[in-house]
């Protein structure tokens, strides 16, 4: 129904969108802005964080992301603050502030594991294979993907024999890929043990796990844990007999994470979750997240704003019709105002 856009992942499909732009180059060859868009913010106000950052849309990317967080972080009533810029609007790179304000929600993370588990060689080597191939198929535009069997299996031929061989791998090394995701000190080896245990040929015995991996502390494993789920989303409401139940309870706290793709990820995810509008997670999501979905759906880059803007209108009890038709016409302001008031009256 919805002209979703491919949002940017830090996994192993970041090709379908996220470079992250230099940020050390000289004034004259540091790429332009084509957006600013803050999140966090609750009592802090906006114009006050926009004085730090000391840039506008059509200006050049700030001169070091360190410094300017650093600058951030001494504003009074800021406890953390990431700078990201995501590539691209046109011929510029869309610039994402995000802070986290004392007292607000805080998206509390288990420690790291110490524990010495690896994935075989081979299979690591298979991986990195994918990657290349996903990238060589992005340079051509063949970004196309299909979810429908509970997994990822790309158009592109050569990235999809290689996720079939995951299936088969998977099935014979479920209890090793399990003990990488949950104990490896390694987060690259957790990220890869996420994507992979997703195509597991029984998705109701790993939903556990991956629902374990978004309290990881390291924020790609997160990504590749919610783009396994989101897939497997996609099955239990295509195949309902399966008795597949994913729980929405870190999703939701997602987006209330300082880290954007948690944020990006968790709305693409719940998008496939709230399809059927079930009432707990619409539930969990006006009392835990109202407040981030109204400023993520308040964002420039529209194809960051349109999966917030849809999830605030099934969070409001909007019509689905409804929630096209008005942002079609660019009423999105109507909408997050009449949704956000209602959701603070209900909270009251």
């Amino acid at each position: 129904m919805y002209p979703l856009p491919d949002f940017p992942r830090l996994n192993i499909v970041k090709i379908l969108g996220l470079l992250l732009l230099p940020t050390l180059l000289g004034a004259d060859s540091r790429p332009k802005l084509s957006s600013i868009d803050y999140y966090g913010l609750r009592k802090i106000p906006a114009n006050r964080i926009h004085k730090v950052v000391g840039v506008n849309a059509g200006d050049p990317l700030p001169a070091s992301k360190g410094d300017l967080e650093d600058r951030l972080e001494k504003i009074p009533g800021v406890v953390l603050a990431r700078v990201e810029v995501v590539c691209c609007e046109g011929e510029g790179g869309m610039l994402f502030v995000g802070i986290e304000e004392k007292s607000a929600p805080h998206l509390a993370m288990r420690s790291a594991p110490a524990g010495a588990a690896t994935l075989p060689a081979a299979i690591v080597e298979s991986y990195r294979e994918l990657v290349q191939a996903l990238e060589s198929a992005g340079r051509r535009g063949s970004t196309a993907e299909d979810l429908t069997q509970g997994h990822p299996l790309a158009a592109d031929p050569d990235s999809r024999a290689i996720q079939q061989d995951f299936v088969d791998f998977t099935a014979h090394h479920l209890a090793q890929i399990r003990e990488v995701l949950r104990n490896s000190a390694d987060e690259e080896q957790r990220s890869m043990a996420a994507t992979l245990i997703g195509y597991a040929p029984e998705k109701k015995a790993v939903v556990n796990d991956l629902e374990y991996a978004l309290q990881d502390p390291d924020e790609g494993v997160r990504a590749s844990a919610v783009r396994a789920l989101d897939a497997i989303a996609i099955l239990a409401e295509k195949k309902p007999e399966l008795g597949i139940q994913i729980a929405p309870t870190w999703l939701v706290e997602m987006l209330n994470s300082i880290v954007l793709s948690d944020r990006t990820e968790a709305t693409r995810a719940l998008l496939n979750l709230t399809d059927s509008r079930p009432a707990a997670t619409l539930d969990a999501l006006r009392e835990r997240a109202l407040p981030s979905l109204v400023e993520m759906a308040q964002w420039n880059s529209l194809r960051y704003a349109l999966p917030a803007f849809i999830l605030l209108g099934r969070a409001g009890g909007v019509d689905e019709q409804q929630i096209q038709e008005r942002w079609a016409r660019g009423d999105r302001e109507a909408l997050i105002l009449e949704v956000g008031s209602s959701g603070k009256k209900k909270r009251r």
